[in-house]
Formats: C-alpha cells, sequence, structure tokens
C-alpha cells in the first residue's frame, strides 16, 4: 500500500487568472468566490483536496499586482508569503494571453528575490480558448525560466488536464498523516465562507468600485432547533453613496442580492438557512487593523 502524503500547494498568479476556479474544481465544491471582476479573493482560502493516499491542501491566493491601497498592500502581501509556507507551487497564467508585463516581473521575483522557493509549476489555463498552434511559442518561452519544474495545459473550467497536475502536486508532498479528516474540505469557519458568498453577489451585482470598498462580516451564526441557521451579517461600505446603492430603490438590491447569497450558503452548509443583511456606513474601515484580522490579513503598514 502506498504511503500517505500531505502538504501544501499555493496558487499564485495575476489577478483574474482563474485560481479561485481551479482550487473549486481540484477541491470539488466551492470554497473560493469566482466572479468575473480582478482583486475577487482578498485572503488566502485553503481548500482540501485527495488525489490518491494524497492529501493536498490548496491555498488560493490574491492576485499580484502593483497596489496601491493599504488593503491591495496586504492582499499581495499573502500572496507572496503563501510561498513559504508551500511544499509546492502553481503560477497560472491565460493561454491567450502568455507572458505578459505582470507576469514577466513575477517570474524575475521567483527567479531571484525569494530564497527557499517551493517546487514550482506553471498551468497554462484557458487552453480550450485558443488554437493548439499558438501554444507552441509560449511552451518555448516558458521553457527558458530554468526555475520551472513542469509546464501543465488546463481549464479549469472544464477540468481538462487536471489529472496530469494533481499527480505532480501529489508527488511533492512530504510524507505523513493527513492534515484534516478526509471528508474536509476547507479550513475556513463557516461563518467566514458564507461572508465570503454574500461578498461574491454584491461583486456581482454591483459596478465600478462599489465592490472594491466593501466588505462583508458574519456577526451572528445561530443553529436552530429544527436544523437550520440563522445567519445575520453586515455589508460594510465606505461612502453613503454606495449604502443608498447597495441597499437599493425599497430595499430591492440588497434583498435580491440576500436572496442568491441564501441559496449558496444553503448549499454550503447542507440545510436551511435564514439570512439576515444590513448594509452599514463605516468610512474608515479599510483603515481598520480589526477588519484586516477579520478578513485573515497583516494590517500593512503605510
Amino acid at each position: 500500500m502506498a504511503e500517505s502524503r500531505a502538504g501544501f500547494a499555493a496558487l499564485i498568479g495575476e489577478p483574474n487568472v482563474g485560481k479561485s476556479t481551479l482550487l473549486n474544481r481540484l477541491v470539488g465544491s466551492k470554497v473560493s468566490i469566482v466572479t468575473h471582476k480582478v482583486q475577487t479573493t482578498r485572503s488566502r482560502i485553503r481548500g482540501v483536496a485527495i488525489h490518491g493516499e494524497a492529501q493536498i491542501v490548496l491555498v488560493d491566493t490574491p492576485g499580484l499586482f502593483e497596489p496601491r491601497r493599504r488593503l491591495e498592500r496586504a492582499m499581495v502581501k499573502a500572496a507572496w508569503a503563501a510561498l513559504g509556507d508551500a511544499d509546492a507551487a502553481v503560477l497560472l497564467i491565460e493561454a491567450n494571453k502568455g507572458i505578459t508585463e505582470g507576469v514577466a516581473e513575477i517570474m524575475d521575483t521567483l527567479d531571484g528575490g525569494i530564497s527557499g522557493l517551493p517546487a514550482l509549476a506553471v498551468a497554462v489555463n484557458k487552453v480550450d480558448r485558443v488554437r493548439p498552434e499558438q501554444l507552441l511559442p509560449l511552451a518555448d518561452a516558458l521553457g527558458q525560466y530554468k526555475f520551472l519544474d513542469a509546464v501543465f495545459l488546463i481549464s479549469a473550467a472544464s477540468g481538462s488536464g487536471l489529472d496530469g497536475l494533481l499527480d505532480w502536486l501529489a508527488g511533492r508532498l512530504p510524507p505523513g498523516p493527513w492534515l484534516y479528516p478526509a471528508d474536509q474540505i476547507a479550513d475556513s469557519p463557516m461563518r467566514f465562507l458564507a461572508a465570503e458568498i454574500t461578498r461574491e453577489k454584491l461583486l456581482l451585482r454591483l459596478h465600478q468600485e462599489i465592490p472594491y470598498q466593501l466588505t462583508v462580516e458574519t456577526e451572528s451564526w445561530k443553529e436552530l432547533r429544527d436544523g437550520s441557521v440563522r445567519i445575520e451579517q453586515v455589508v460594510y461600505v465606505a461612502r453613503e453613496s454606495h449604502r443608498r446603492i447597495a441597499v437599493g430603490p425599497k430595499g430591492e438590491t440588497i434583498k435580491s442580492i440576500c436572496i442568491a447569497s441564501r441559496k449558496d450558503i444553503e448549499m454550503l452548509v447542507g440545510s436551511r438557512a435564514h439570512l439576515f443583511l444590513r448594509v452599514k456606513l463605516r468610512e474608515k474601515w479599510m483603515e481598520e487593523s480589526s477588519r484586516y484580522a477579520e478578513m485573515g490579513l497583516d494590517y500593512a503598514e503605510k
């Protein structure tokens, strides 16, 4: 019988390249929110995948970009820090974009600026969106980076090419007992995952800068006698105009967001959920260390 293995694998890359989609696909369940907007993932989300005798703890990280605000600096810091805790790492790039300026900067940092770099592979995502002949120049270009252990051509959305990636990840983990029970798919508290689901619905519904200047916290989580759960959440926004937009005329916007979020939360917890949302103005929330702690981020200095 093969010996058991367990360890951590960090997923890194530019914003919106499919890291969260890949995490959810490998885990087999939704543990990280996904939208078309950049900077959707703010903190490190861990999902647990089983492959043969290996338990792979996948760490979804915020996208790597040039940060300007305090929150953005904390997000990027969290992404780079995940490498230091990992046994293996996967850098995702998009097949149709190739080695962008941002990817080249990430490669340069990986090549010369990080000590103790774990085993590193590149996963070229969304290969189903390009012609096969377009991948040859990209493969040649990636071959110039000698610190890369492997290159995989995948589609996180369809699941194509993921068996080879899982084999590689499992082979890079140290032997040892599993870190989590076999049926556990994430290590974040349910109340945090529920707040992330609500933030996803806000991101999908609201436009422009509003989604990036709000956060969601679960204030109360109570399991009821009938097996259902009563959840109270607060949406903090930085401007009064944002609060009015999030609430909507006669409360219709936040009501529709609540309904959409409740459905996904019920799938997450496997029971009926009673969700109550409030939108509150908190102008300086992005400067409050307690908000960063709630998101699992370090309160980065200015």
